[in-house]
This record gives structure tokens, C-alpha cells and sequence, in this order.
């Protein structure tokens, strides 16, 4: 399989219809997430040095700073009044956070935030995706225009440097690479929080052992992560030859989408209750963040953000309950994020 456009035989089709032009920007892009071989390889090693263990660690106080100060608005809210987490804590945390990381003034991220939300809108009308692909064509090279006068110890500053030191690294793979990373490093995480809340409050006696201590947090966050991924559904790869798989016969030139979803699921790789939320269970290797030279570079930032806002969470406010029917609750418009577009939560009994 390929992940290069050039292989996909609709692909004339695709570039001249409106109604395809929401694809494009997540298979007509420069960066790891349309490479493979040796382009790849040439881009993750340019980016991978940014993203050390040293500079995760040094995010940890700005984490709990953040994690704090959100929870504490949240407890300040009326009694009885339902709060919304996705909007209150499981947005704002990782868009702040990676905000932070990737050195984005504060007045660029409002915007910013509408940006990411937007590309992952599956529902927009071919409009809407075009308004879209202008934004990202606006904001992602206002922010290297800034850090360019405004250098700093963050990240775009890091990949300007690499692209002006003549390290292959062209205009347009570094504005694709900001939006690969900043994109993925929100979503990714605002929805790991939320499913994993929706995963406790919708099984109590799992909710009990994590108060109790018997099931760790790790354990949760590994949990959701393999049943309820953030990333549901990833476009595209495209086939170089004919494929046949349990009697479906993929055609040269067909677009597969790869279903983390779907193989979270598999009673083969999983046991036969690979449909339930057990964090009790050990269910092996899940695709959550990738695997190999593909596995997501920014999982262990994601995993520590988890890791200090669940627990402070529930630390803060043990009686959490949902404030609405659980089928009541909204799914975010897309089939590629997995998770709520709202989370109505009540913090007390």
C-alpha cells in the first residue's frame, strides 16, 4: 500500500470536484502523513529531534498549571449546573498545552483552535472545506512569519531553524508539518479525555476500582486508547496492486481507510471481548498512536496530559456523573475523530 495521492486512480476526479475538496487536506499535504519510504524517513528525521523525552518532561508544570487553573473554574460554577468537559477541560488543556509547545501568541489562538476543530469536521459542505483550506493557507504561515521575528525555545522555532538551514525541508512541508502536529496533538487528546471519563461513568464498577486504586491510571488511558480511540478512521492509503483479503478484492488504485477502530475491536488480536471496556484486562499492542516508523511521535506528551488530568479530575470531583442520558450525548462530526462534542457532567451529588 501507498500513502502517496499519485496512486490513487480517482484522484483527477477528486481534484476537480468541490464536493472532494475536504479530502485534500489530509491526502494533499507534505508532511509524514502523505510520505512513506524514503520521504518518510527524510521527514521524522528532521522533526523527530524536537520532540525529546527532555522537552515532554519540561512540560510537565505547565500540565498541572493548566490542569489547576481549569479545574478550579469548573469548581466555581453554580451548584446543579451541568458542565460541559469538552469545552471546560478536555478542549482547553491540550489546545493550551500545545499552544505552549509550539510557541503560538495568544492572539493567533482562537483561530488556531477553529482551524483544527474544522479539519476534522467530516460533515462541512465542499464551502465550508474550502474556507477551511484558506484558513489553514493564512494561519499556519502567519505563525512562522511571527516566530521568524519572534524566535523563542518552542517548537516552530526549532522546524523554521531546520527549514532555514537548508535541511530539505521546503515552505510547504513545514507549513503541512505545524498543521500534522499541532492538529494531532490536540484532537488526539481532548478526545482521549473525554472518552476516557465516558468509559468510568458509563461502567461504575470499573470507576470504583480506579478510585480505589485497584485499577491504575495507565491502565484506563491504555484501555480507552484500544477501545474507544481518538482516531477512529484515517484517510487514505491507496492500493499498488491488486490485493485480496478474506474473499474482498481490492483493485490497484483503490483508496483503503485504515480503521484503528475497527482493530481496537478484533476478537482475534483483542480476546472475544474485544467490544468491552475492560482496563482489568491485558489486550496486547493497540494502533492507537500508530506502530513502527509510523507510531505518533507526540503519544508520550498525549499520555502524560491524560495522566495528570484524569486523576485530578476525579481527585477534585469523585461524585462526577453524567447530567444527561447517555444517548443523549452528541458525537463530534466526523468519521475520522472519535469522541463527544459535548460531555454535560454534573461535578456533585
Amino acid at each position: 500500500m501507498s500513502k502517496d495521492k499519485r496512486h490513487w486512480r480517482r484522484l483527477p476526479e477528486a481534484l476537480a470536484e468541490p464536493g472532494w475538496r475536504w479530502i485534500m487536506t489530509w491526502i494533499g499535504v507534505s508532511n509524514m502523513l502523505s510520505a512513506y519510504g524514503d520521504e518518510h524517513r527524510r521527514l521524522r528525521k528532521l522533526i523527530a529531534p524536537s520532540f525529546t523525552a527532555r522537552r515532554t518532561k519540561a512540560m510537565q508544570p505547565i500540565v498541572e498549571g493548566i490542569v489547576a487553573e481549569l479545574l478550579d473554574a469548573m469548581d466555581a460554577q453554580p451548584p446543579g449546573r451541568p458542565v460541559d468537559l469538552r469545552s471546560a477541560f478536555a478542549h482547553p488543556l491540550p489546545m493550551r498545552v500545545i499552544c505552549e509547545l509550539f510557541g503560538v501568541p495568544a492572539h493567533m489562538r482562537t483561530e488556531m483552535a477553529q482551524v483544527m476543530e474544522a479539519i476534522m469536521d467530516t460533515t462541512a459542505t465542499p464551502e465550508q472545506a474550502e474556507a477551511t483550506a484558506v484558513q489553514i493557507a493564512t494561519v499556519l504561515p502567519a505563525l512562522v512569519a511571527y516566530k521568524r521575528e519572534h524566535p523563542g525555545d518552542d517548537l516552530t522555532t526549532e522546524l523554521i531553524n531546520v527549514r532555514d538551514s537548508g535541511d530539505s525541508l521546503s515552505d510547504d512541508e513545514l507549513r503541512d508539518t505545524l498543521l500534522l502536529l499541532i492538529a494531532a496533538g490536540h484532537e488526539t487528546t481532548v478526545n482521549l479525555i473525554g472518552n476516557a471519563v465516558h468509559a468510568l461513568l458509563t461502567h461504575p464498577d470499573h470507576l470504583k476500582g480506579v478510585l480505589s486504586g485497584e485499577i491504575s491510571w495507565s491502565a484506563v488511558i491504555e484501555e480507552t486508547l484500544r477501545w474507544s480511540p481518538s482516531i477512529a478512521n484515517l484517510p487514505l492509503r491507496f492500493a499498488i496492486e491488486a490485493i485480496e483479503i478474506g474473499g474482498v478484492r481490492i483493485e490497484a488504485g483503490d483508496a483503503i481507510i485504515t480503521s484503528y477502530l475497527a482493530a481496537g475491536h478484533d476478537p482475534d488480536q483483542h480476546g472475544q471481548e474485544a467490544d468491552r471496556f475492560d482496563p482489568t484486562k491485558e489486550h496486547g499492542e493497540h494502533l492507537a498512536f500508530g506502530i513502527g516508523v509510523h507510531r505518533c511521535i507526540g503519544a508520550p506528551l498525549a499520555r502524560q496530559e491524560a495522566l495528570t488530568a484524569l486523576p485530578a479530575l476525579f481527585s477534585r470531583f469523585p461524585d462526577l456523573r453524567l447530567a444527561v442520558k447517555e444517548s443523549e450525548l452528541p458525537h463530534v462530526p466526523s468519521f475520522i475523530a472519535h469522541g463527544w462534542g459535548s460531555l454535560p457532567l454534573l461535578l456533585r451529588r
